[in-house]
């Protein structure tokens, strides 16, 4: 069931990817909710599952990967039941992926304005040619790019002005999510200031709703209502952004958060997490963090813990936090 607030629903969803060394588990169990109208982080090393988890949520895993289960619930949709052709009508309309490498998802043959164009023309046939060029050239304005740019191929563009391209066919259709996977990563630090005005203006006028899938934690802090921290394919903690990066509960998000550099110096040198994120393909038993882990129990090496809400709408998946009566797992504190 879903209730108002909730745009997005997600429960138990495992992904998999079939390799020659055995199936690796990208995404294994992950439950959580998008708010409507909320800006959700989405953080963690790579190769932790976040971009799996974004396409995954667009119905977007291809071979050798797939969906091996779980429930996805938009807007009281049930995502996993959709035809192929519903499901296609709903990416770009009402859900859309600014991707990560422009370059690889811009046809080099297909103009700048005709990206747009026919993203805007496909979902919404009844508009014009002219009009539909019309709001092209307004969005890639708003986005820094001269409107003279729109009939140049994506490799006369520079990477920084490629990702804004990406950007424009994200927000075209203006969807009720936009999932941004490292969308400022090409983007120099005065057009990522101008990205993040934008999707703040865009956010207060629509009402839109922001996965934000990013390495940069300062984007998070900035932008951020709540944030999500990913490790090893499972959901490590989940909070609102100040209580998460004030109070921060779970082991790893403290030392994400211990690696990051600030101006006041506070340490003679930058913090380095010890170890690396284990092989997806036969991760360590029990929690997945505990061989790196400061606070590693005998528990956290035979049993893995659950994603329980430790605190009001804190959730932490650590055993530092499950052996109190009063916790509620994350469905018990849907209900």
């Amino acid at each position: 069931m879903m209730t108002n607030d909730v745009l997005y629903r997600i429960r138990d969803l495992v992904v998999e990817y079939h390799t020659r060394a055995g199936i690796l588990t990208a995404v294994d169990h992950v439950s959580f909710d998008i708010r409507r109208g909320e800006v959700l982080g989405l953080v963690g090393e790579s190769g932790c599952g976040k971009s799996t988890l974004g396409k995954a949520l667009m119905r977007m895993i291809q071979e050798p990967g797939r969906i091996a289960s779980g429930e996805l619930w938009f807007d009281g949709m049930n995502l996993m039941q959709l035809p192929p052709g519903e499901m296609r009508k709903l990416r770009g309309s009402r859900i859309s992926m600014i991707f990560q490498d422009p370059m690889t998802s811009l046809n080099p043959v297909q103009r700048v304005v005709d990206h747009i164009t026919e993203t805007i023309r496909v979902h919404q046939p009844q508009t014009s040619e002219k009009a539909a060029r019309a709001r092209a050239a307004e969005l890639v304005d708003r986005l820094g790019i001269s409107r003279n740019r729109l009939d140049d191929y994506p490799h006369q563009l520079s990477g920084g002005m490629r990702q804004r391209v990406m950007i424009s066919l994200a927000l075209a259709l203006r969807a009720d999510l936009v999932i941004a996977d490292e969308a400022t990563t090409s983007l120099d630090v005065i057009v990522e200031a101008q990205f993040l005005d934008l999707l703040k203006e865009l956010r207060e006028e629509f009402n839109l709703t922001i996965l934000l899938i990013t390495h940069n934690i300062g984007i998070v802090a900035e932008l951020a209502d709540r944030v999500a921290v990913m490790y090893a394919g499972r959901m490590a903690e989940l909070a609102e952004v100040h209580e998460l990066f004030e109070r921060p509960d779970h082991p790893y998000t403290r030392g994400l958060l211990r690696a990051v550099p600030n101006i006041r110096l506070d340490d003679a040198e930058l913090y380095k997490m010890p170890g690396s994120p284990p092989d997806l393909v036969s991760p360590p038993p029990g929690c997945r963090f505990h061989p790196r882990c400061p606070d590693v129990m005998d528990i956290c090496t035979r049993q893995a813990p659950t994603f329980y809400e430790n605190k009001p709408g804190h959730f932490v998946n650590c055993w530092l936090y499950q052996e109190r009566e009063e916790n509620v797992s994350l469905e018990e504190a849907s209900s």
